[in-house]
């Protein structure tokens, strides 16, 4: 309810509280003051004043969507802003000297900084536009769907969580006793699978047709085992990891919603770290 109270009635005729040189004799349905037709503003049931409509605004529970996730009007943010950090870092592997080479992640590279475990995924091939284009158009299909579902914080986790795991999955892969072990892999492929593998089991949930991505998922797999110099490896480390989490965020309970998406990103973020640990133990 609004914290204002009608004012007393005066000898003089009523006058809006914004604009005391008007005098109006239509009140505010919600605290009863007078309101000049400037702060009027159309009700269910007669007029509210601008007040009242901007404390019933602070006061709204926030919708959410059928998976817990905060409904935010507009862009998406998020998608939008990975779309931008790969850009610019891809200008910048083309114009600065050994952008590349500083950021990529290879498992011999990755084992004394770690860090480049996530950074190469904001990275592509500077040989090939077509390489950057094809993993933002696939970010730009099931991203804004995937942020709006899940809310951002839990879209985030996957996301990251997902792009390490693509780099996980390069490490699992390589042999020390091979060229592999020093071949720098770059590219969102592996957060972008991740996606994937969310998309389906949050389709699935929702009891929507997850057809046309099952087709799309299967193609880029085999295209990744077929065509050279494509990490499939990033992209089955990321999608099993992504489609373990998403069906984490989808199937948690109503109630529980909240405590089961912060265990499963921690666990999902420990499982990953904890594999490239034993792989780097056992080397």
């Amino acid at each position: 309810m609004s914290s204002f109270q009608p004012l007393p009635e005066t000898a003089g005729p009523p006058v809006c509280p914004r604009h005391p040189d008007r005098i109006s004799y239509v009140r505010c349905q919600r605290c009863g003051r007078p309101v000049c037709p400037e702060c009027q503003r159309q009700a269910p049931v007669g007029v509210q004043c601008v007040d009242c409509v901007a404390e019933a605004a602070r006061n709204a529970r926030p919708t959410q969507t059928a998976l817990g996730g905060r409904v935010h009007g507009g862009r998406p943010v998020v998608t939008i802003t990975i779309v931008a950090l790969c850009v610019v870092s891809y200008v910048l592997q083309l114009a600065v000297t050994g952008w590349t080479s500083r950021w990529a992640f290879s498992p011999a590279a990755g084992q004394v900084e770690p860090y480049r475990f996530l950074t190469t995924a904001f990275l592509h091939s500077p040989n090939s536009i077509f390489h950057i284009l094809f993993n933002m158009y696939a970010l730009w299909i099931v991203g804004p769907f995937l942020e709006n579902a899940l809310g951002r914080a839990r879209y985030i986790a996957l996301y990251l969580i997902s792009a390490v795991a693509g780099s996980v999955g390069v490490l699992l892969f390589a042999s020390p006793a091979t060229d592999a072990w020093y071949l720098g892999a770059v590219g969102a492929s592996g957060a972008v699978f991740g996606l994937f593998g969310a998309v389906l089991v949050v389709l699935r949930r929702l009891g929507r047709n997850a057809q046309s991505f099952l087709m799309v998922i299967g193609l880029n797999l085999v295209i990744g085992f077929v065509v050279p110099n494509i990490a499939w490896q990033a992209h089955v480390g990321g999608l099993i990891v992504g489609a373990g989490l998403g069906a984490a965020y989808a199937y948690a309970p109503t109630l529980r919603r909240r405590e089961v998406g912060i265990i499963a990103t921690v666990v999902a973020a420990v499982l990953v770290v904890g594999l490239a640990l034993l792989k780097y133990a056992g080397v």
